[in-house]
């Protein structure tokens, strides 16, 4: 039985707590590739590392219980999470994608699983009645971020999984924006959460990381098997830096979260900035869905500069806020998805889905907000073209 109620705690106490055989306050890393059996097949519960480490074993409970899920598993990054996620597939199945997902989402689909006759088709997955039009026999799943990168576009998980429930296929939601902090997809019906803990998780930009969470024991041996099969495994000391940044997460993104509302106003109210994308704002398409799904918004943000001002002056102009692929550090950093993130997607697919040139996107870190939005506005000053 658990001592505590509230998930901050659990965060700290959750999962595999402490060291038994020692009482070491944190679970060790237990670096090592293999175990001693005392006779063949009687062992501890280990036999080779890739199969089992107590340290990952520690890991992958702590984000089940966060994840309100069955079983957590981890990989050496998220993209071998969301693999192992397809690998469920066969040649012929069809996976139904949200319009705007993270470019590796898309090119692992497009360059990858295509080739073993895995196909996909791109949706707006807001549009419930639509999306439902789209099942056909061969899709097997959908897939989707909520909020979603790079535009931050609202699905409403719970709508979304009535479809896939009603047609007896899975409802995937990569959960690594929000972190179990702010949004619990299983609740609302999700089969399958999936991070890139190298994120939010982490939270420190010093490890590559994946989580897969599922509902169900039936998932459970599914995604164990393949993990086990395909090898992608999140080694040892990556497993305890991991546990040791989810220990500080609520704590984090609570200041990631205020800081991001802080510049969300200030850009709004910015004559230079033509446009932001923030689902705290109630006039923000699906923020009402964000409210009822989510505890806020996020700490992520997207914007774009009027014609007049020059993006890569702006670039150029920070000095604090670093340019940068990934997200989720306690340092603040900025990138232009469609020449970074989401340049995997093909340029026509890009702007039919809003990820214009012009876009920006901002991980608002927990530096003091005063800093922050000094740099941004003396870098929105000097882009203008004059």
């Amino acid at each position: 039985m658990n001592i505590y109620k509230e998930i901050e705690t659990a965060f700290i106490h959750g999962g595999v707590n402490g060291d038994d055989t020692t009482g070491a306050v944190n679970v060790p890393i237990y670096q090592t590739s293999t175990y001693a059996q005392e006779l063949p097949g009687i062992h501890k519960g280990y036999e080779y590392s890739r199969t089992g480490n107590p340290t990952r074993a520690a890991l992958e409970a702590l984000m089940a219980e966060l994840e309100h899920g069955s079983a957590g598993f981890a990989f050496a990054s998220g993209l071998a999470a969301i693999s192992a996620v397809l690998s469920l597939f066969k040649s012929g199945d069809k996976v139904i994608i949200s319009s705007n997902v993270y470019g590796g989402t898309f090119r692992l689909l497009d360059k990858v699983f295509k080739n073993f006759s895995i196909t996909y088709s791109i949706e707006d997955t807001t549009n419930i009645e639509q999306l439902e039009s789209r099942i056909t026999k061969e899709v097997k799943a959908v897939f989707i971020e909520t909020p979603a990168n790079p535009l931050l576009t609202i699905t409403d998980i719970e709508a979304v999984s009535k479809i896939t429930k009603k047609h007896n296929i899975l409802l995937v939601v990569d959960n690594t924006f929000m972190t179990p902090y702010l949004q619990h997809p299983i609740d609302f019906g999700a089969d399958i959460v999936i991070h890139s803990a190298t994120k939010y998780l982490g939270g420190h930009s010093d490890l590559i990381a994946g989580i897969v969470v599922v509902n169900s024991e039936e998932l459970a041996e599914k995604i164990g098997f393949i993990q086990n099969a395909a090898g992608a495994i999140l080694q040892p000391f990556d497993s305890f830096l991991l546990i040791r940044g989810i220990k500080t997460l609520a704590v984090r993104m609570d200041r990631h979260v205020e800081n991001t509302g802080r510049i969300a106003e200030f850009l709004r109210n910015n004559k230079a900035v033509k446009k932001v994308y923030y689902p705290e704002f109630d006039d923000f398409k699906g923020s009402e869905i964000n409210k009822k799904q989510a505890k806020n918004g996020g700490a992520m943000i997207s914007f774009e500069l009027k014609e007049n001002y020059d993006i890569n002056k702006f670039f150029l102009s920070l000095n604090l806020i670093i340019l940068a692929e990934s997200l989720g550090g306690v340092e603040s950093l900025i990138c232009h998805p469609a020449s970074m993130t989401h340049a995997a997607i093909p340029c026509e697919t890009r702007q039919k889905t809003g990820i214009t040139e012009g876009l920006i996107r901002l991980s608002t870190g927990i530096e003091n907000i005063n800093d922050l939005i000094f740099d941004l506005a003396q870098a929105i000053e000097r882009s203008e073209i004059k």
